[in-house]
């Protein structure tokens, strides 16, 4: 695996610039750009600027998914799908057939099911035994989680199931998450980081502390890059 680290202090615009060469390069590879969207404020701007670059991209082969969603309606304040929605899909005319969201609103165990359903089917099409990421977005929390994978919930330890519903005891509330399986057999994964992350959280991350569930992110043939935005 090969992992950089970029220090940025013009995060929102490389960030957003690193996505379109990752899409462009993809595009002409591969004739589609699959990625998966992270939630949270820190990609919203990010996504904004995107959209804004990124006008003449083929919108129609570039598939959009999401590595974790709350258990909210799309509409909710707390849905990952609306913060997409109104940063980039309406601002960027992306049809709605290049996103395929979690049906946070379900139940959640239904909605994982049917979310890993959808992924393996677009695998089969394209003759892939796994639905293999061009680029994913994640974050990393206080605690050192990514996507919604926690310290300390049963999603860590699942090598089977890519997607799968978690629940997390700190806020009484299921999620709906990537695994380690998908989220490892991506080509490239990008970690984006405010600037006022904790460092040493940060630091311990990067080292490999396998406390933190961000630590395992591992992409067994691809590529691994952290965005760091300095102040």
């Amino acid at each position: 695996m090969k992992r950089d680290v970029v220090r940025s202090q013009n995060f929102v615009h490389d960030a957003a610039e690193f996505i379109l060469q990752h899409a462009r390069a993809a595009l002409a590879e591969r004739d589609q750009f699959r990625i998966a969207l992270s939630g949270g404020n820190t990609p919203r701007p990010v996504y904004t600027e995107f959209g804004r670059i990124a006008r003449d991209l083929p919108w129609d082969r570039v598939h959009f998914t999401f590595g974790d969603e709350r258990c909210v309606p799309p509409d909710d304040p707390q849905s990952n799908f609306r913060m997409a929605r109104e940063s980039l899909f309406v601002l960027a005319a992306v049809p709605e057939k290049s996103i395929a969201r979690m049906r946070g609103e379900i139940d959640p165990q239904l909605a994982a099911g049917e979310y890993q359903d959808a992924l393996d089917l677009l695998a089969t099409q394209r003759g892939e035994m796994i639905y293999r990421h061009d680029l994913i977005l994640l974050g990393v929390g206080d605690d050192g989680h990514t996507a919604s994978l926690f310290p300390g919930t049963p999603a860590l330890d699942e090598m089977v199931r890519r997607v799968v519903a978690n629940f997390v005891p700190k806020f009484d509330a299921w999620r709906i998450t990537f695994t380690y399986p998908l989220i490892n057999q991506a080509r490239h994964i990008c970690f984006l980081a405010n600037a006022n992350k904790n460092p040493s959280l940060l630091e311990q991350v990067l080292q490999g502390d396998q406390q933190f569930p961000a630590a395992r992110v591992a992409p067994a043939d691809g590529g691994l890059t952290w965005i760091l935005a300095e102040s």
